[in-house]
């Protein structure tokens, strides 16, 4: 038998073995059947009821404008009433797009950029459910909206 030569050892950068195959302090989540992002499925359902109740709460205690004796106070609260309705306005915007993320995911198409087909980053997700593009359209999408002014 031939003795093998040894080889010199260096210092890995690696982690022994035990080391890298010990499991975090946060136990992972598996991936339920029924949807790829389910944290963010519920951040997106909860938001939908809360702008639901709202809603519901302002057009059921509408204060009548006409009750204020004195103009300003008229005016002040007709003020306040267009303020409001463009807040809802808004909250209608972003509920229709709540609910088109939630369509997309029950398609499974939830999580992909619209424009170039590649995946959107989960931190981006988390931070802005909504989205439907990457960042790199996103940009690219809001500078060609500052070129045309």
């Amino acid at each position: 038998m031939k003795a093998r030569p040894t080889k010199k050892r260096t210092p890995s950068t690696k982690a022994p073995k035990s080391a890298r195959f010990k499991r975090s302090a946060t136990p992972r989540k598996k991936i339920p059947k029924n949807g790829k992002y389910p944290d963010i499925r519920r951040d997106l359902e909860r938001q939908r009821e809360a702008i639901l109740n709202e809603a519901g709460e302002v057009l059921t205690h509408r204060g009548d404008i006409a009750a204020f004796p004195d103009v300003s106070d008229q005016a002040s609260a007709e003020i306040d009433q267009n303020f409001s309705m463009r807040i809802r306005d808004r909250e209608r915007k972003l509920l229709k797009k709540i609910e088109e993320a939630l369509e997309r995911m029950d398609a499974a198409t939830y999580g992909t950029c619209e424009d170039c087909g590649g995946d959107i980053p989960y931190k981006r997700l988390k931070a802005r459910p909504v989205t439907t593009l990457c960042i790199e359209c996103k940009t690219l999408q809001e500078q060609e909206e500052q070129a045309r002014g």
